[in-house]
């Protein structure tokens, strides 16, 4: 079982006369620079030059700086730009201005884990990584609650990694709502393996393998469209409020005789051994070389799937029917 860390468990005495550079401030970076700053704790935020940021920052009332300037002041360094941009931006404004004793932080241990990043070995590093995004971390701290979040030791160059790790947690709010231990590859190899096989990957050919089954039935696209995407959010909601048991409460007794002996129907032994060779492929790097390779050679793949896959038919109903509901917007 995870090790939970609460507010009255844990001090932000190690951030003390310390200065947090946030690099970046797009969801997650104005969020951690936001509730750090709140909390008390000396923050700059690091912006590459000619960052339609900048001003913002100013606004928002923090001092932002050059990357190179963030990364030589900050004690702790807090990388919250995209994966893909991180390793060359490491290389070329950051590992040559790090001190010694400084930490590296990151929220998600893509890069670090299949050593795209390769830290030196006087800086900590470190993982705080809360579980929503930037506007919720910033809102929850904001009404005196938190998210929660899971943190990560991965190099402990000064014996202090884990308490500068849940300092920093405490500081976003997230030890309000628990902070949950885990590691680098455990973090990296779950989130990966949940977004291919779960939550996007899943989930976007699970609705179109259901809605081009009703059509090619000779269905109407727009019902289709109705019951095979539109309808997933109410499900969706439940779930994410009460659990799956918890949702079976909400829904008829027809449908919910139908989720207890079709589903396995649907994601039977073969859905499940794909699920174990896709983590196979996370687990082994496979994935990770894959992808690292895809953006050196400009993503092709990327590209010419992202194209084909928003000419599906499903894509031009939908642009159809959601005019006929305003609502799905509101606050988006």
């Amino acid at each position: 079982m995870a090790v939970i860390h609460y507010d009255d468990g844990v001090s932000l005495e190690p951030l003390t006369g310390k200065t947090v550079a946030v690099l970046g401030y797009g969801s997650q970076g104005h969020a951690h620079a936001l509730n750090l700053r709140d909390s008390g704790v000396s923050v700059l935020v690091g912006l590459r030059q000619g960052s339609k940021n900048w001003e913002r920052v100013l606004k928002d009332g923090l001092q932002p700086v050059p990357i190179e300037e963030a990364a030589s002041v900050g004690d702790i360094v807090s990388f919250l730009i995209p994966d893909t941009e991180m390793p060359a931006l490491y290389q070329s404004q950051v590992a040559n201005h790090l001190k010694k004793g400084s930490a590296l932080l990151f929220a998600h241990g893509f890069n670090i884990h299949y050593r795209q990043i390769v830290p030196p070995a006087y800086c900590d590093v470190i993982m705080v990584a809360p579980k929503g995004p930037g506007n919720l971390v910033r809102k929850m701290y904001q009404e005196g609650k938190g998210v929660p979040a899971l943190v990560a030791v991965y190099q402990d160059a000064t014996g202090n990694a884990k308490n500068l790790a849940l300092a920093y947690a405490k500081g976003l709010g997230a030890t309000r709502a628990g902070v949950l231990e885990t590691t680098f590859a455990e973090e990296t190899e779950t989130d990966l393996f949940g977004e291919q096989s779960v939550l996007c990957g899943g989930v976007t050919e699970l609705i179109r393998a259901g809605f081009e089954t009703l059509v090619e039935a000779g269905y109407q696209p727009e019902v289709a469209y109705f019951e095979c995407l539109h309808e997933l959010k109410l499900i969706v909601d439940l779930i994410y409020a009460y659990g799956i048991t918890g949702m079976r409460r909400w829904i008829s007794d027809t449908a919910k005789y139908g989720d207890l002996t079709r589903g396995r129907k649907v994601i039977g032994p073969a859905t499940r051994q794909a699920m174990k060779e896709l983590l196979d492929d996370i687990q082994s790097g496979r994935f990770a070389r894959e992808w690292v390779v895809e953006n050196q050679a400009g993503r092709p793949v990327f590209w010419a799937e992202m194209e084909r896959q928003s000419q599906h038919l499903i894509e031009k109903v939908g642009e159809k029917i959601r005019p006929m509901m305003p609502w799905l917007r509101e606050g988006a």
